[in-house]
């Protein structure tokens, strides 16, 4: 069992080496193309300066998470630091804490950053809902699923575009479709399709049956 569980904690060490040194690597990149990006010789060459800007924009949510964690890192090795004085250990105890507890969250962040992009995570979307049975009801859940992803491109900074709708007169539809365009849109709304199903006490029903 001992042997076992030294394996399992060197492979996680080396794991999360091998995940750091290539932060230390996406870093670095970063900065050389932040430098290359305003050099006006490379912004003459627009094909090469394009691609060069679409590589610093898939890098910057990482090397910014990147920076957020040795932030942590650093305001917790300050904080033990500040233990040795009696004056500062209560507020250093509350630092501590506060930023150990914040450290696994962006850990698992990067590790997520870090996995390999779908060539098509950027692209647009064209979603499309159709009510199923249900009748008026149906419609109207539908018109509620229309609503949240209204809302969620909204907070994401996404464009919608209605395509195509055929709405009910309680404010329901029997189908709508509409195009999302927007950095990440596909990415975050390819698993989306299939049968979305609810269960309640609908608009139309009058005596509160669940449908």
């Amino acid at each position: 069992i001992l042997k076992i569980c030294y394996i399992i904690i060197t492979l996680k060490i080396k794991g999360e080496k091998f995940m750091f040194q290539k932060l230390e690597a996406v870093e670095k990149r970063y900065v050389e193309l932040n430098e290359k990006i305003a050099d006006p010789e490379m912004i003459s060459n627009q094909n090469e300066w394009k691609k060069m800007m679409k590589e610093h924009s898939d890098l910057t949510d990482i090397v910014e998470k990147y920076r957020e964690y040795k932030k942590v890192k650093q305001a917790i090795e300050d904080a033990k630091e500040m233990l040795e004085d009696p004056e500062m250990k209560e507020l250093a105890e509350i630092d501590l804490l506060d930023n150990k507890d914040k450290l696994p969250k962006i850990e698992e962040e990067l590790k997520i950053l870090l996995i390999p992009k779908d060539p098509d995570d950027d692209k647009d979307v064209i979603c499309e809902i159709r009510a199923g049975a249900g009748g008026e009801e149906a419609a109207l859940f539908a018109g509620t699923l229309f609503r949240m992803y209204s809302m969620y491109a909204e907070r994401k900074h996404w464009k919608l575009e209605i395509v195509n709708e055929n709405e009910t007169g309680i404010g329901g539809y029997k189908e709508i479709s509409f195009m999302i365009s927007g950095k990440g849109a596909y990415s975050r709304l390819k698993f989306e399709s299939g049968v979305h199903r609810v269960q309640r006490v609908p608009e139309t029903e009058a005596n509160g049956r669940i449908h």
